[in-house]
């Protein structure tokens, strides 16, 4: 039953995709979006492979609202963790533009889309030790991939309500996934 699920998510990816890039023959922000995702790959190999040994802790972010949740995480880990390279993903243009330049992360990107290949991909080049998700971000090839690597994966400023979709009865798949996360601090 579990691959069924996956089957319908990673579909819904796919034509979540393939609906943004027409979208964004119209709309400036889906254009930001596609452009950013464009080249990702190569510019992550780029940014990553200098100092390739010192370890990676990947903040990913939703837009600004969740960067400015997590910020505080991510400056107290820079301080407690000086070795670690800063690396903060968005998944929307509109807290990437505002941040792409912020000075307490060594890498700023788009989150490459939540297929599995992306997923695998993602993780061999930038190796990260250690992951937070801020907020709703349950990217499940991601984290099925970090449980797989076994790369702690932490999800903050998290909330949780009785009328979630992960309570209703169509949600129970998505709500089993988060097994996934090492511990949520809410």
């Amino acid at each position: 039953m579990n691959r069924f699920y996956l089957f319908c998510y990673d579909l819904l990816i796919y034509i979540y995709g393939a609906a943004i890039r027409i979208v964004a023959l119209f709309r400036p922000k889906a254009k930001l979006w596609v452009a950013g995702r464009k080249k990702i790959f190569k510019e992550i190999e780029e940014a990553v492979s200098i100092d390739k040994d010192a370890p990676v802790a990947w903040f990913h972010c939703a837009s600004l609202g969740e960067f400015e949740q997590g910020r505080p995480v991510m400056e107290a880990f820079r301080k407690d963790h000086p070795g670690f390279r800063i690396l903060v993903t968005f998944f929307s243009p509109s807290g990437y533009e505002i941040r792409k330049d912020y000075p307490g992360a060594d890498f700023i990107f788009y989150l490459p889309a939540d297929t599995p290949k992306n997923a695998k991909r993602f993780l061999d080049l930038v190796r990260p030790e250690i992951a937070f998700f801020v907020k709703y971000e349950f990217w499940f090839n991601y984290l099925r991939e970090l449980a797989d690597r076994n790369i702690p994966v932490y999800s903050i400023s998290a909330a949780f309500r009785e009328d979630q979709y992960l309570f209703r009865w169509y949600g129970k798949w998505a709500l089993s996934q988060l097994r996934q996360f090492t511990a949520f601090f809410v």
